[in-house]
C-alpha cells in the first residue's frame, strides 16, 4: 500500500445468455490499494441497466437470436449507462466483459464490443468469470464475509466455498442446471417468458397446496435434475386432469429446493461456516430463500440474498469482479480476449482475497 488514495471506475458488459447488462462501478481505496491484504474498497454503484430477449411463451431461445438481440441493443444500453453514471469514456479505468461460461454466440457478440471499445478508448480489457461476478457482487451488496455460496441459475448449479485464493466447488449438478429444469417445465405448461419462466413457476407454486412425490436425487454432494424433469413432464402431459399446474409447480420447487438445502448444509458443516450466500437468477425465488433461511437459523447461521437487480445476470457484477482483479494488476491482452462456453468457477485465481 502506497498510502495514496486510489479510485477505479470499471465498465462491465454481460451477455452470456438472454440478459444483456451494462454496469458501471466505482471502487474507492481511501488509503491506497493494499498489497498483502484482502481488497475491501468502498463500492459505489454508478449504473446498472439491462435488457432481456424474451421468446414467445412455450419456446426457448436460440443462441443466434439472442446474439442478434445483443448486437442491436448494446450501444443504446451503453449510452444509457454512461448517462446515468454521469461520466464520459475518458473517466473509465478498464472495460470488463464476460469471458464465460455461457452461450457462444451471445458471449462473442458482447466480447466483440468490449474489444472494440478497448481499442477505441485506449482502455485495458478485463475478462471475467460469470460465476465469480455473481459471487463478488453478492458479497459486496450483502456484506457476507466468508459464506458458503449457492449459485443457482439457468446454466449453473454449484455449492461453492472459498479457500486459498480459489472458489472451490463442493457440489454441483450432474446434468442440467436447476434454472434450465424450471425453464423447460415452464415451456411444457406454456407459461410466459416475461419476466422469466422461473418467476412464473414461482407464482403458480404459491397457489399450489398438494405435494406430489417426485424423484429426489442427491448423490454425495451432487444433485441431478434430469430425472425429476422427465417424471414431472410425463405427469403434466399424460394426467392433466389429475394434477393441476399449480400443484406440479409447488411440488417441483419443494423437491428441488430441498435437495439444494441438503448439500448446502453439508458444505456449511464441512467448512464451519454460519453464512450462506444465494446468487444467480434462481436465487431470487422467495421460497428458496425461506427454506435456506430455516436451515441456516437451525444451525445458528444466516442467509444472505439479493433482489432481482443483482440476482439476475447484470453488467455491474462483471464490473465489480473485474475492478477487483484490475486493482491487483490483472488485464486481458487483446490476443487473449476470446470467450469460452466452459469456464469453471475454480479455474479463477482470486488474487484479491487472502
Amino acid at each position: 500500500m502506497d498510502g495514496q488514495p486510489r479510485t477505479i471506475i470499471a465498465l462491465g458488459l454481460e451477455g452470456s445468455a438472454n440478459k444483456l447488462g451494462v454496469g458501471i462501478v466505482k471502487h474507492v481505496y481511501a488509503g491506497g490499494v493494499p498489497a498483502d491484504s484482502e481488497l475491501r474498497p468502498e463500492v459505489v454503484e454508478l449504473a446498472n441497466v439491462r435488457d432481456t430477449y424474451n421468446p414467445p411463451a412455450g419456446e426457448g431461445f436460440l443462441p443466434r437470436d439472442v446474439a442478434a438481440h445483443h448486437r442491436a441493443t448494446i450501444m443504446p444500453l451503453l449510452k444509457q449507462a454512461l448517462a446515468e453514471a454521469g461520466i464520459a469514456p475518458c473517466d473509465l479505468d478498464c472495460i470488463c466483459y464476460t469471458k464465460g461460461p455461457g452461450m457462444g454466440a451471445p458471449l462473442q457478440a458482447v466480447a466483440l464490443v468490449a474489444r472494440t471499445l478497448s481499442q477505441l478508448w485506449g482502455l485495458p480489457l478485463v475478462g471475467v468469470n460469470h460465476c465469480v461476478g455473481h459471487i463478488e457482487m453478492g458479497r459486496a451488496i450483502t456484506g457476507a464475509d466468508n459464506p458458503v455460496v449457492l449459485y443457482v441459475s439457468g446454466g449453473n448449479t454449484q455449492v461453492i466455498a472459498y479457500s486459498q485464493q480459489t472458489y472451490r466447488i463442493f457440489g454441483e449438478t450432474l446434468d442440467i442446471a436447476i434454472g434450465n429444469c424450471l425453464d423447460r417445465f415452464a415451456r411444457v405448461l406454456k407459461l410466459p417468458n416475461d419476466p422469466s419462466p422461473g418467476y412464473n413457476i414461482e407464482q403458480y407454486a404459491k397457489r399450489g397446496s398438494r405435494y406430489i412425490e417426485l424423484p429426489y436425487t442427491v448423490k454425495g454432494m451432487d444433485v441431478s435434475f434430469s430425472g425429476i424433469l422427465s417424471f414431472i413432464e410425463k405427469l403434466a402431459k399424460t394426467e392433466p386432469d389429475k394434477y393441476t399446474p399449480e400443484d406440479l409447480c409447488y411440488s417441483l420447487q419443494e423437491t428441488m429446493f430441498a435437495m439444494l438445502v441438503e448439500i448446502t448444509e453439508r458444505a456449511m458443516a464441512h467448512i464451519g461456516s454460519g453464512e450462506v450466500l444465494v446468487v444467480g437468477g434462481v436465487g431470487c425465488n422467495v421460497r428458496l430463500q425461506e427454506m435456506m433461511g430455516q436451515m441456516a437459523e437451525e444451525r445458528g447461521g444466516k442467509v444472505f440474498a439479493t433482489d432481482m437487480r443483482y440476482c439476475i445476470d447484470n453488467g455491474i457484477m462483471i464490473a465489480q469482479a473485474g475492478a477487483l482483479a484490475f486493482a491487483r494488476g490483472f488485464s486481458t491482452p487483446i490476443e487473449d480476449s476470446w470467450i469460452t462456453q466452459r469456464f469453471r468457477t475454480d479455474q479463477v485465481h482470486v488474487e484479491w482475497r487472502t
